[in-house]
């Protein structure tokens, strides 16, 4: 199906054995992967929020191909991932996320060693807080950010699916 509009934000509920999750993408690409078992509503207020232009519509196939990528990753098919993402956040949210990107399959860094990378050592507190507000669980790889103490630290979708991705990735780099 063709994307017609620049103003809608398409959205489908991905469902996996482990987790159900709504993930949402404009026109640019994959915008939104939700908290696991979460409310539509969780969705919705992102929206509202980051693109208060925009207006939802349920389109599964325009969803399909980032599905696929997803489960491939969660089902240990994937390390990378190829599609295009559409990240809205501030200038700072951004340089984190965009450092997170680079942190390596199956490797994890402190959350101090991202204030470093982007230059902002005394940072750290407003770098938790920014990959607190990552938008694209998973991809933008904010699980992979622990405390400097090997602890691992807050994640949006909970502490549960925070170490089991780690484990996922530590399974598949053997």
């Amino acid at each position: 199906m063709e994307i017609s509009s620049k103003n809608e934000v398409y959205w489908t509920l991905l469902k996996h054995s482990q987790w159900n999750m709504y993930i949402a993408a404009t026109t640019e690409g994959l915008c939104y992967i939700g908290s696991p078992n979460a409310r539509f509503e969780e969705l919705s207020a992102w929206v509202k929020n980051r693109l208060p232009s925009h207006t939802l519509m349920e389109e599964a196939s325009i969803l399909q191909p980032h599905a696929v990528e997803l489960i491939d990753y969660l089902t240990e098919q994937r390390k990378e991932f190829s599609l295009p993402i559409d990240l809205h956040g501030t200038a700072f949210q951004q340089t984190v996320w965009q450092a997170l990107q680079e942190i390596p399959f199956g490797q994890t860094v402190s959350y101090s060693d991202i204030a470093e990378r982007i230059e902002k050592p005394k940072s750290v507190r407003a770098v938790g807080t920014a990959i607190g507000a990552n938008p694209v669980l998973i991809i933008v790889p904010c699980h992979r950010v622990v405390a400097k103490s090997g602890k691992l630290g807050g994640f949006r979708a909970g502490l549960d699916m925070k170490e089991q991705l780690l484990e996922l990735e530590k399974k598949v780099s053997l």
